[in-house]
């Protein structure tokens, strides 16, 4: 497939020109957000460094060390004598805080949002039971002097939303999955990045959090695995759909 022109693919120049070392970081989040979109689709190919140069007004070293920042990223595959060619999105690197979240940013269905609440459960979930099974009486105290600052902040949003985090991440903590815990982070740090995810609190929200909240610290304490994993997975799937926007078209007649 031959490569487009620049206004086919609809790059803005960069009309309020960053410092020097982060020009890069500008070119491949405007190259990210073109491929995300669709713009640029898989089996297309990147148009050549000169129309890049001139579009973005950056030199060709600059344009060869972001076009390595999206190979790394997943996005394209860099063939010599083909040129640079997009890559389906099952092979994009979807941990990538750049990709994530232009993709969380661009879908208007939510569906890439569903996906990772969907994700974050079930690695949460595990992470839970994991925690009701280490636990010792320490653990236990810290959860519930995390729960009590949840309970003492209920008329303070952001701070009952911090520490509603502080009590998630206690519990990662105490199950001791470090992998888990790292891409369960990534996940929920990129999505709170984006207004879609908040959504809307729905009447009485806080009260529900801090109860499904006490499920969760309950269970641990009772060394009870089952039923901690129960408590964290209706927590999670629950408050992602008490806050979820409705999306037209699809949620009108829900």
């Amino acid at each position: 497939m031959s490569s487009p022109s620049l206004p086919d693919i609809g790059i803005p120049s960069l009309a309020v020109r960053p410092p020097a070392a982060r020009l890069g970081v500008a070119v491949v989040s405007q190259l990210v957000d073109v491929i995300v979109t669709g713009v640029l689709a898989p089996g297309d190919l990147l148009p050549p460094e000169v129309p890049l140069t001139n579009q973005f007004g950056v030199s060709r070293t600059v344009i060869r060390e972001s076009v390595k920042r999206l190979e790394e990223k997943g996005l394209v595959t860099v063939s010599q004598g083909r040129g640079t060619t997009v890559n389906p999105s099952s092979e994009w690197n979807l941990l990538d805080p750049v990709v994530l979240g232009a993709m969380i940013e661009h879908d208007d269905s939510l569906g890439i949002l569903d996906e990772l609440s969907a994700v974050r459960a079930g690695l949460e979930t595990s992470m839970a039971g994991d925690a009701a099974r280490q636990a010792d009486s320490q653990a236990v105290g810290e959860l519930r002097d995390s729960l009590q600052r949840m309970r003492d902040t209920i008329d303070d949003p952001a701070a009952f939303r911090q520490a509603d985090i502080d009590f998630h991440a206690l519990v990662m903590r105490i199950s001791g999955s470090r992998l888990a815990s790292s891409i369960a982070r990534t996940l929920f740090h990129r999505a709170l990045e984006s207004s879609r995810y908040h959504g809307r609190d729905p009447e009485h929200a806080f009260e529900l959090t801090l109860d499904e909240h006490t499920a969760v610290l309950d269970a641990i304490a009772a060394a009870d695995p089952t039923a901690a994993e129960d408590a964290m997975k209706a927590h999670i799937e629950g408050s992602w759909q008490r806050r979820r926007l409705p999306v037209r078209g699809r949620d009108a007649d829900a």
